[in-house]
């Protein structure tokens, strides 16, 4: 069996990713989303560019991620989700983009599924707004 290793990505290098994939990386990090990453799936898949993947602790906080990812997405540029799947039970929730599908889990359905590790061989993306970025924003 190979081991691919995976590597990270900064903004503004290749793979392309879409900026509200970014943007609801960010949401759900702010909606203290767990274990948050983005990864580039444009090289693997073909049909979608990137991944976002995220947990909560339980089914009202994945209700609360999938929330706000939908709000800050659609407040930065107009986009709504095409399909949205899996809200009723709230393990893993699938909203699907159509460049980018954001994967919010419960925390044992994403040990689980474990897509980090299926999906390896993509690219992370380093999403975060680098600390004095951030600050000299406010």
């Amino acid at each position: 069996m190979t081991t691919v290793q995976s590597t990270t990505v900064e903004p503004g290098g290749s793979p392309v990713i879409p900026d509200t994939a970014l943007v609801a990386a960010r949401a759900a990090d702010d909606k203290l989303g767990e274990d948050t990453v983005v990864l580039a799936m444009g090289e693997l898949l073909g049909v979608v560019d990137a991944f976002v993947v995220t947990s909560g602790r339980n089914d009202r906080q994945v209700r609360a991620l999938v929330e706000e990812v939908e709000r800050r997405v659609k407040d930065h540029d107009g986009t709504a989700p095409v399909a949205v799947e899996g809200l009723a039970d709230a393990t893993w929730v699938l909203m699907d983009y159509g460049d980018f599908v954001v994967h919010v889990f419960a925390d044992q359905t994403r040990s689980y599924y474990d897509l980090e590790h299926l999906w390896s061989g993509a690219p992370r993306i380093s999403w975060q707004i680098p600390a004095t970025r951030a600050n000299s924003a406010n």
